[in-house]
């Protein structure tokens, strides 16, 4: 079938009427391949679908949006390309729904850096459509979330954010400020921090696994 993502899937060892689904989106430079590696290890019953960001940086990288650096070599987003990835992962969403046998009211998405960035925007931008989001070492961007998202109904969407103390690529303090932006919304979050740099830790792995079957 003909997506407007290529992906990787492993279908549910435990067959329901409708199945949920784990929505794995990659970080920078990254592709479908990397957080699927994983993909064993997650319960049983979801349906786990590891997606491919759109823009091809070549030699099997990709990326949900450029990042461009100036002359002073600072170094700033993509946001119109940023927008466009969010809806092309909403409009993902609903043709997995309509394709497979997904339950619609049971979507998580598990993103790490910039896909993790981007599960932010989409789920804050379309929250009927994801009820959990797994962000790991991204960070909120407001200028990438639908034009009035805080009139949202965020009633059955909850978050897990985690993120390495020493992250050399995202600093730790961007995410600090992640679970207050978030209360202030009323979506309950859990925020974990772990001693590493910009990767994830066993014990990451291990607490979200966790914090889904709650």
């Amino acid at each position: 079938m003909n997506l407007s993502l290529e992906y990787k899937i492993r279908e549910p060892k435990v067959i329901l009427d409708q199945n949920p689904l784990l929505l794995l989106l990659h970080g920078y430079g990254s592709n479908e391949a990397d957080l699927f590696s994983f993909a064993s290890e997650l319960p049983d019953n979801y349906y786990v679908i590891s997606a491919r960001a759109p823009y091809d940086l070549q030699y099997g990288a990709y990326a949900w949006y450029a990042i461009n650096f100036d002359a002073d070599q600072n170094k700033f987003s993509d946001n119109e390309q940023a927008k466009t990835s969010r809806d092309i992962i909403a409009n993902f969403i609903d043709e997995l729904v309509a394709n497979y046998p997904i339950d619609a009211n049971n979507v998580t998405l598990i993103g790490f850096s910039q896909g993790s960035i981007l599960s932010y925007a989409t789920a804050l931008s379309y929250p009927e459509k994801i009820q959990r989001v797994v962000a790991m070492s991204g960070y909120f961007n407001e200028e990438i979330i639908k034009e009035g998202f805080e009139n949202n109904d965020f009633k059955n969407l909850k978050i897990f954010a985690s993120h390495g103390t020493v992250d050399q690529v995202i600093p730790i303090e961007w995410a600090r400020k992640t679970p207050a932006i978030l209360e202030k919304l009323n979506i309950p979050v859990t925020y974990k921090e772990y001693p590493v740099g910009h990767g994830v830790a066993p014990q990451n792995f291990f607490d979200f696994k966790n914090w889904l079957a709650l």
